[in-house]
């Protein structure tokens, strides 16, 4: 594979590499090395998904006509498994938030990038979206109700069956079934960039980068927002959740023109995405935690179930699916009492 990063890098830029070292693992397939040529650095990414590679590239040459912050991708290998890009720097937001924290809340400065994220975010959703080819996207070029159902199932069978959580298969499936049919009611004619979280936002200065959007496709606006806002490692308190919501949706009034009352109902139907949207990572949990073993994600178990059934409360989801919120409650006292 270094070969390959050395053969591209001589070929992108007539000159050679001084030093190459590999970047920790993320959660997927996907390997970084930080490529250095004296002074300036660079990043080579490698991944055998050829099609995933395209997506990630096709997508970064319309994002950047557009004017988003995405990196600029310098060169391809002849068989599509490595590419070169800019070097966006170390710092995701969530080493920022981390860094910051002295209390439970976040601190202005970390608000302020939250605010920057979400206004950088809707550019990408309405303006990234215009012109953008969905055609070849994976696994489908639209967020529809087959997607939500895998999800769905990833939640029971890589969560709930490896975590050892007993259900009631028809009474979870009646609340499978009410979750689908009430998302499917919502526009899905913009884009969804599928894993907007704090991992995937690097800060270089006072600005926001977006990485890893290749599993981007069409989608309702309430499903990136509360991605970013329930993203269960950085625990944002409640209160600055509702406030960074109310932020989001005056933005969106600015570009849309959103009247009260489509507002309001971007707000009711913003807490069913949450929900599917943690229902889906806490499937990634247990995939990459309970099964692969893999650190952060075990980690994230007990913030992401927590985060869950803070939903079912009256304001937002309470007794609207009740299996969902039983088998959460099962599973977190699993893992609070070490199982």
């Amino acid at each position: 594979m270094e070969n390959e990063i050395l053969s591209l890098f001589e070929k992108c830029f007539g000159r050679t590499v001084t030093k190459v070292e590999a970047l920790p693992a993320s959660g997927s397939a996907r390997k970084y090395f930080r490529v250095w040529q004296e002074e300036h650095s660079y990043i080579a990414a490698c991944h055998r998904n050829i099609q995933e590679n395209r997506l990630f590239i096709r997508f970064t040459e319309h994002f950047r006509r557009k004017g988003l912050h995405v990196p600029e991708v310098y060169g391809v290998s002849e068989d599509g498994a490595v590419y070169i890009q800019e070097d966006l720097g170390d710092k995701m937001l969530l080493d920022v938030v981390e860094e910051s924290r002295k209390s439970e809340e976040l601190d202005e400065r970390v608000m302020g990038l939250y605010r920057k994220a979400l206004k950088e975010l809707l550019r990408f959703q309405l303006l990234g979206g215009e012109g953008l080819d969905y055609s070849d996207c994976l696994p489908r070029p639209v967020f529809d109700s087959r997607c939500i159902r895998w999800d769905l199932n990833y939640f029971k069978y890589c969560f709930l069956r490896l975590a050892g959580v007993d259900v009631s298969e028809q009474a979870l499936e009646d609340d499978f079934e009410k979750l689908t049919a009430l998302l499917c009611r919502v526009d899905t004619h913009n884009f969804m960039f599928r894993d907007f979280q704090s991992r995937n936002i690097m800060v270089r200065g006072d600005e926001v980068w977006f990485i890893d959007y290749q599993g981007g496709r069409q989608g309702a606006l309430p499903y990136d927002v509360a991605s970013l806002l329930y993203d269960a490692i950085t625990r944002i308190p409640d209160r600055q959740r509702e406030e960074l919501l109310d932020d989001y949706i005056r933005e969106l009034q600015g570009f849309r023109g959103f009247r009260k009352a489509e507002a309001a109902e971007f707000r009711a139907m913003y807490y069913p995405f949450v929900l599917i949207r943690l229902l889906q990572a806490m499937g990634a949990f247990g995939l990459r935690g309970l099964y692969e073993g893999k650190p952060h994600f075990i980690d994230s178990i007990v913030p992401g179930l927590e985060n869950i059934l803070s939903l079912f409360v009256p304001e937002k989801l309470a007794g609207e699916y009740p299996e969902i919120e039983r088998v959460c409650r099962v599973a977190l006292e699993k893992e609070k009492n070490g199982k």
